[in-house]
C-alpha cells in the first residue's frame, strides 16, 4: 500500500542520503560495464557462439583441455596433410608442411591465451557479478522494504487521533527507524567494497594484458621463424634497421615491432636488451639469460625453452642477428633473442 501510494504521489518517502545514493549508482555502473566487458572478452577469445556455449571458456579450462581442434590447429593439420600428399621433397609441399607446423604452434598459443585469460580475468569478473553484486542486490531490496515499513509507520502516526494509538505509532516509528538505519549501514558497508573490487579488477586487467602480450609476441616470433625458413626476406634484414625489405610479404617494419614488443616486456628495457646483445655478439664471452616465454624448438639445431629458466647464451661468428647459442647443462642449440632477458 505504501509503495502504491508513493507511486501515485499520495504518500511521502524517506530519501536515502546522498553518499548512499552515490555508492548505489557506482555499484550499478560497475555491474553494467563488468558484464559488457566480460561478454565481449568471451566473444574475442572464442568467436564461435556454439563453441562458446559448449565450452564456457571462462570455466574449468584449467581442469580439462577441450577435445576439439581450434581453427589454426585445423588449418595446420590440413596444410601438413596436403604437403605430405604433394610430396615433402617438392618446394610447395615442403612449404605447406612448414606453414602447417607454425599454424599448429599458433593454435597452441591461442589455447594458452584462452586458458590464462579465463582463469585470471574472466573468472574474477564473473565472480563479482554472481557473488558480490547479488549480495548487494539482496541487501538493497531489504533496505527498500525497511524504508517502506518506516514510511508506513510515519503515515500511521500522522493519522493517529487518540493518545493510545499515537503512543503505539511513535513506538513503531522508533523501531522501524532503527531497523532502517541498521540496514542502511549494512548496505553502505557492502557498497564501499566496490572500490576494492575496482582495485582487484585492475590487477586482473593487467594479467589479461600480459597474457595477450605473451600471445602476440609468440605469434610474431613463430611467423618470423617461418618467414626465415621459407627464405622470404634477406638474411641481412634484421641486422640493419635502415634497410627496408624488398619482399612484398614483409609489410611491417620488423625492427620497430621487435622494439615495441621488447619495450613493453615486464622489467626489460629495450635499450638494455639491444646494447647487451650487441656487446655479447662483439665479444667471445657468455652471459646468463632468463627465458621470458616457453619456446618449442623448430628443428634439432634449436634449443627448446621453458619460461623463467636461466640458461647460458653466447654468440658465434656468422650467426643471424636475432639468434644466440643457448646452453643448458649438456644441451645446446640456437635460441631467439626476443625470448630472452639478459641478466647482469
Amino acid at each position: 500500500l505504501q509503495f502504491t501510494e508513493e507511486k501515485l504521489g499520495q504518500a511521502e518517502k524517506t530519501e536515502l542520503d546522498a553518499h548512499l545514493e552515490n555508492l548505489l549508482s557506482k555499484a550499478e555502473c560497475t555491474k553494467l560495464w563488468t558484464e559488457k566487458i566480460m561478454k565481449q572478452t568471451e566473444v574475442l577469445l572464442q568467436p564461435n557462439p556454439n563453441a562458446r556455449i559448449e565450452e564456457f571458456v571462462y570455466e574449468k579450462l584449467d581442469r580439462k583441455a577441450p577435445s576439439r581442434m581450434n581453427n589454426p590447429e585445423l588449418l595446420g593439420q590440413y596444410m601438413i596433410e596436403a604437403g605430405n600428399d604433394f610430396g615433402p621433397g617438392t618446394a610447395y609441399g615442403n612449404a605447406l608442411i612448414k606453414c602447417g607446423e607454425t599454424q599448429k604452434r599458433i593454435g597452441t598459443a591461442d589455447r594458452e591465451l584462452i586458458q590464462t585469460s579465463a582463469i585470471n580475468f574472466l573468472t574474477p569478473l564473473r565472480n563479482f557479478i554472481e557473488g558480490d553484486y547479488k549480495t548487494i542486490t539482496k541487501e538493497r531490496k531489504l533496505l527498500q522494504n525497511k524504508r517502506l515499513d518506516l514510511d508506513a509507520a510515519k503515515t500511521r502516526l500522522k493519522k493517529a487521533k487518540v493518545a493510545e494509538a499515537r503512543a503505539a505509532s511513535e513506538q513503531e516509528v522508533r523501531i522501524t527507524q532503527s531497523e532502517f538505519d541498521r540496514q542502511a549501514e549494512i548496505t553502505r558497508l557492502l557498497l564501499e567494497g566496490i572500490s576494492s573490487t575496482h582495485a582487484h579488477h585492475l590487477r586482473c586487467l593487467n594479467d589479461f594484458v600480459e597474457a595477450q602480450m605473451t600471445y602476440y609476441a609468440q605469434c610474431y616470433q613463430y611467423m618470423l621463424d617461418l618467414q626465415k625458413q621459407l627464405g622470404s626476406f634477406p638474411s641481412t634484414f634484421l641486422s640493419n634497421n635502415n634497410q627496408s625489405s624488398t619482399t612484398p610479404v614483409q609489410s611491417v617494419s620488423t625492427p620497430s615491432v621487435l622494439a615495441s614488443a621488447s619495450a613493453s616486456l615486464p622489467s626489460v628495457s629495450n635499450s638494455i636488451v639491444t646494447s647487451g646483445i650487441s656487446e655479447l655478439k662483439s665479444s667471445s664471452g657468455s652471459r646468463k639469460a632468463r627465458v621470458l616465454y616457453d619456446y618449442d624448438a623448430a628443428n634439432s639445431s634449436e634449443l627448446s625453452l621453458l619460461a623463467d629458466e636461466v640458461i647460458t647464451v653466447y654468440s658465434i661468428p656468422g650467426m643471424d642477428s636475432d639468434w644466440l647459442m643457448g646452453e643448458r647443462g649438456n644441451q645446446k642449440g640456437k635460441v631467439p633473442i626476443t625470448y630472452l632477458e639478459l641478466l647482469n
